[in-house]
């Protein structure tokens, strides 16, 4: 049971980290203005950030879950609708315009502060906490032991904070970066495609909590 749920959260979590957005936009800039080392450093505070997210997922919300049914029911709706909004907007994606050029800092940047850019920027996302009390509402079953969910969080911090480690060298190379940036909007409905899937399927599981709730 416990393998499925793993692998549930492991695709999600990779729809959430590999979509552009603030982590990648900050990924992006650092690496191409100071180096993929500086960039590897961002990518670690990004990572070490996804740790602030499962933190307080785990002290309030299994808590109201293991009590309330009806909270439950509640947040899968709205965890739906907001995986199914999010995917909406993701299949509208229009092609970017001209990609800007690398810049060449004048300077170097520390790593504690390529850290903080990187930690600051994931911790303070609201994307990043809308999909968190998502996911360990949705997907992780209340009954999931609190130490397996702890590992899935060390495995999201983990997998992000190398993800973002192999954006941060990719950037650096010229050929990539503009297969991003050309071809970003596909990536992006693709993504979008897949969850609007998963939203439906959501939907289907709230449906099946309200009947238990009605006792039919």
């Amino acid at each position: 049971m416990y393998l499925q749920e793993f692998l549930e959260i492991a695709i999600l979590h990779f729809l959430a980290v590999a979509s552009p957005g603030p982590d990648f936009a900050v990924t992006a800039r650092y690496s191409l203005a100071y180096g993929r080392r500086v960039g590897r450093w961002v990518a670690l505070g990004i990572g070490v950030g996804i740790l602030v997210h499962v933190a307080y997922s785990l002290l309030g919300v299994t808590l109201i879950i293991h009590r309330y049914q009806w909270v439950y029911a509640t947040l899968l709706l709205l965890g739906a609708l907001y995986l199914g909004w999010i995917g909406w907007q993701a299949i509208q994606a229009k092609p970017n315009g001209q990609r800007p050029e690398s810049a060449h800092a004048a300077g170097q940047l520390s790593r504690g502060k390529a850290f903080r850019v990187g930690f600051i920027t994931n911790g303070l996302n609201v994307k990043a906490t809308l999909f968190f009390m998502t996911l360990f509402v949705t997907i992780i079953q209340p009954t999931t032991p609190t130490w397996i969910k702890a590992g899935y969080g060390l495995y999201m911090a983990i997998a992000t904070a190398a993800w973002f480690a192999f954006l941060a060298s990719a950037f650096t190379i010229p050929a990539f970066y503009d297969r991003i940036w050309r071809y970003g909007h596909w990536i992006d409905r693709v993504m979008g495609a897949l969850l609007l899937f998963l939203c439906g399927k959501l939907l289907l599981d709230w449906w099946q909590v309200i009947q238990v709730l009605l006792g039919r």
